[in-house]
């Protein structure tokens, strides 16, 4: 029973989701607003991006400056697949059908390889902290987009044009879904709780029997994986796939985002991708002071709320979504840190 309710807790969001997002989409696509819909996704690709990468420097308390670099792991494995198959056509299938489930496995394929890739870059690196792992992950970002810009394959500097169109509204909402769906379960799972143990002290953690290497190469594989997905997704949104999308600057966006949504927060992470994207957007009929007033804005939200918008808590731990009135717990889960529970949860995660 408690497995049918946990699998039914995962569903849900996509069985009433989906159907939401087709109608949307039908509605959108009627009404012939191609900027709209290039903005839409432009949101839920970065609501993808700080939600993966606060699984990262959110729940784990590690700093990587490498999301970028998985970014573009994800677009070229997906766009290579594509232009691959882009003649191709499954005979019992309509054409549209068949394009979108070639698509769905360059999608599969892009995530498979960027959380390979956040394997290599784990292993050797997540045993350093700080500032020592910002260095190694920005490096890897950077060797990523130059490896990229000199191989004739990948279209050197100029990179992949030509992309066929094959990301909509549907798929964008699905997998900003999936990304905040993976982040709650994760938040409120075994490992979780290991996660927030390993932010609130690794060394104590550690001493609790919770393998901290181990769980933090798991949070960076996962996080790549899903930065691979906003890789393939927004390629195939702008039919192009450039190392000029993907770097250091990139990466710095993303942390932005989830300092300012509250680290370790999933609902401040997707509301600060929502209102940075919009707000950027809003901004751009003063394109000279476009990027001062933006600044200015960051620099008045860390003085007057130097947590984030939401700090560690989440939308779902006000009493309006609590049964009987139950006190919140930080990041949205058992065993966050701060109270008591951390060193419970230490030892809980050490066994999944």
């Amino acid at each position: 029973m408690t497995f049918l309710r946990q699998l039914l807790r995962s569903f849900l969001p996509f069985l009433v989701g989906l159907p939401l997002l087709f109608a949307f989409h039908e509605a959108l696509r009627a009404s012939g607003s191609q900027a709209y819909t290039l903005l839409l996704t432009t949101v839920g690709v970065n609501v993808i991006l700080a939600v993966s990468l606060n699984v990262v420097n959110g729940a784990t308390g590690q700093f990587s400056l490498g999301h970028a670099g998985f970014m573009a792991v994800g677009a070229y494995t997906s766009a290579k697949i594509t232009l691959a198959l882009a003649g191709l056509q499954l005979s019992f299938l309509p054409v549209a059908l068949s394009d979108q489930l070639f698509f769905a496995l360059a999608l599969a394929a892009a995530m498979a390889v960027a959380g390979l890739a956040g394997v290599l870059v784990g292993l050797p690196s997540l045993r350093l902290r700080g500032d020592y792992l910002a260095i190694v992950t920005l490096g890897f970002g950077e060797i990523i987009r130059s490896v990229i810009e000199n191989m004739k394959s990948l279209g050197q500097a100029t990179g992949l044009s030509g992309l066929p169109l094959r990301t909509n509204l549907v798929w964008v909402g699905a997998g900003a879904l999936a990304t905040v769906v993976m982040a709650r379960r994760l938040s409120v799972s075994t490992q979780g709780r290991a996660l927030f143990a390993i932010r609130e002290d690794e060394v104590a953690a550690e001493a609790m029997g919770v393998d901290t290497t181990g769980y933090k190469v798991r949070a960076f594989v996962i996080s790549a994986a899903y930065a691979g997905l906003a890789g393939a997704l927004i390629s195939h949104a702008i039919l192009l796939a450039t190392p000029r999308m993907f770097t250091f600057v990139r990466s710095i966006e993303v942390v932005v985002m989830i300092v300012l949504g509250g680290l370790g927060s999933i609902t401040g992470s997707v509301l600060s991708a929502v209102v940075l994207t919009l707000g950027l957007e809003a901004l751009r009929e003063f394109q000279a002071y476009r990027m001062v007033v933006y600044a200015a804005l960051l620099i008045a939200l860390m003085l007057l709320r130097p947590q984030g918008i939401f700090g560690t808590h989440e939308l779902w731990d006000l009493k309006l979504f609590k049964r009987g009135g139950r006190k919140p717990t930080a990041a949205g889960g058992p065993g966050a840190a701060g109270g008591p529970a951390a060193p419970g949860a230490a030892g809980a995660g050490g066994t999944p």
